[in-house]
């Protein structure tokens, strides 16, 4: 496994929400996530310490983290 810079996919992403501190971004081009090799559909990225996440569908996720951030890849 390989990190993750979202400056490097910027192409293929699209942001749908960015606060500073956290962002969350929509996979355009169906790219594979760094950990599982499947394709993502949702990339939410964080700098915080700490992050609450609602309740949810089910869907599962992949979790890397790489250097100062934390990606999370919903599928």
């Amino acid at each position: 496994m390989t990190g993750f810079d979202v400056h490097d996919h910027r192409h293929e992403l699209k942001q749908l929400r960015d606060s500073g501190r956290t962002s969350l971004w929509e996979n355009r081009e169906g790219m594979a996530c760094p950990v599982c090799d499947d394709a993502f559909s949702r990339l939410f990225v964080t700098r915080q310490a700490g992050t609450t996440f609602p309740e949810n569908d089910g869907a599962r996720f992949c979790l890397l983290r790489d250097g100062d951030a934390a990606y999370l890849f919903r599928h």
